[in-house]
């Protein structure tokens, strides 16, 4: 176990910082505190991360993320390079692997791909899900010998580029992706630009009984939730080897992933919803989440706690509302909960990570110079993106198509 470190610090940049058990006797201060943990007040939570304001190249971006699981399966990372900006979060099950390979691979599949083609585009972005997805299951099939819930593990995949531009989404899974545009009478309005592959949509439901006509078990409610087969709420995802090849089917001896009865055709998949538009002038941010953020907040209240605040700190601030929200739902304030570990934190709210993406649209029309930087969240690690290496990438389709 690592030692307890708790770094007291004005601003969230640093080593990533574990849990700390606090001293019991802290405990009693906590009815003191007050019921909203502003900036000021209250101290720290050693389980939050977050990188408070950076720039990309059609704005400026604010990341958080708080762990609530003993290993941490959200993993996240934003990609910034002179002519696009790439956001990547990957809300992990069963485990760790599944999120973090996505993190590890997927940016690289897509720029591998735009560089072939000449460009960024839905095709290129399905392709790199597609091989991230064949990529991952190669590595369950070399280790599922010695590790076979490592089939079991998988991950929902959501990714936003603006290239030149334009904005393009891909979802796996119910993480989810919200602009926030200026409407009529001045206000701030949300539009959600993913869809949410969950059981509990009905029209989820439907899709899944429409291609699993002869299997009656394909959604089954337990436990007041419905769940594939009686296992997962997600039906789309990177991994979950078991739900999509017979040759991973899990041994009965893990009850938890035993099937009532053999699937004939693979209950999940990882195509991906695409969504794309160019950026319009009343579009002012995007807000890429887990799930666990949406569990708590609305899409319209996250939109307004963005647009009402200042921009330093603004995913810290979103995430904590969230927080704060979880902590009311079990009787408690946000002060008490972060005095609960990891691992028992996940009872009270899941691994949520929260991307903000402001765009200035006069940055939209200048070659804005910019960091290009890697940076993957709660690990805190920051290094050149390979963004760069598609500087000139126009030119160079263009004189491809005069040959």
């Amino acid at each position: 176990m690592f030692s307890g470190l708790v770094r007291m610090a004005s601003t969230c940049w640093g080593p990533v910082r574990r849990y700390a058990r606090m001293n019991k006797d802290n405990n009693n201060n906590s009815n003191n505190s007050s019921g909203d943990d502003d900036e000021s007040g209250g101290g720290e939570d050693a389980l939050l991360w977050c990188r408070d304001l950076e720039k990309h190249s059609y704005g400026e971006f604010s990341f958080a993320v708080v762990q609530a699981n003993e290993v941490i399966e959200d993993h996240s990372q934003v990609e910034t390079g002179r002519d696009a900006t790439f956001v990547g979060v990957y809300d992990g099950h069963g485990g760790p692997e599944a999120s973090r390979f996505i993190r590890d691979h997927l940016f690289l599949h897509l720029i591998r791909l735009a560089q072939q083609n000449g460009t960024i585009s839905e095709d290129i972005l399905k392709s790199a899900f597609s091989a991230t997805e064949d990529g991952f299951l190669t590595l369950v099939r070399r280790s599922c010998g010695i590790k076979p819930l490592i089939a079991a593990n998988g991950s929902c995949c959501l990714v936003g580029i603006i290239w030149k531009g334009t904005l393009y989404v891909a979802n796996l899974g119910d993480s989810r992706a919200v602009i926030g545009y200026v409407g009529r009478s001045n206000k701030i309005v949300s539009e959600q630009l993913t869809k949410d592959h969950n059981a509990s949509m009905e029209e989820v439901r439907q899709e899944l009984r429409s291609l699993h006509p002869d299997d009656s078990h394909i959604v089954v409610m337990k436990n007041g939730v419905w769940r594939i087969k009686g296992i997962i709420q997600v039906s789309r995802s990177i991994g979950d080897a078991y739900l999509k090849r017979p040759e991973f089917s899990l041994d009965p001896s893990f009850p938890r992933f035993h099937l009532s009865e053999p699937f004939r055709r693979h209950s999940s998949d990882a195509e991906p919803s695409i969504y794309s538009r160019v950026l319009r002038p009343n579009d002012r941010f995007l807000i890429f989440a887990s799930d666990g953020l949406w569990e708590h907040l609305t899409n319209q209240q996250a939109v307004e706690i963005v647009y009402n605040n200042p921009r330093p700190g603004i995913a810290r601030r979103l995430l904590k509302s969230a927080l704060n929200e979880a902590a009311r739902k079990r009787e408690m304030r946000y002060n008490d909960l972060k005095k609960i570990e990891k691992g028992v934190r996940r009872f009270f709210h899941d691994d949520i990570t929260v991307v903000i993406i402001f765009i200035d649209h006069e940055l939209l029309v200048k070659n804005t110079t910019v960091p290009e930087l890697s940076i993957r969240g709660f690990v805190d690690t920051v290094g050149p993106s390979n963004f760069n290496i598609l500087q000139g990438m126009d030119a160079k389709a263009k004189a491809k198509n005069v040959v």
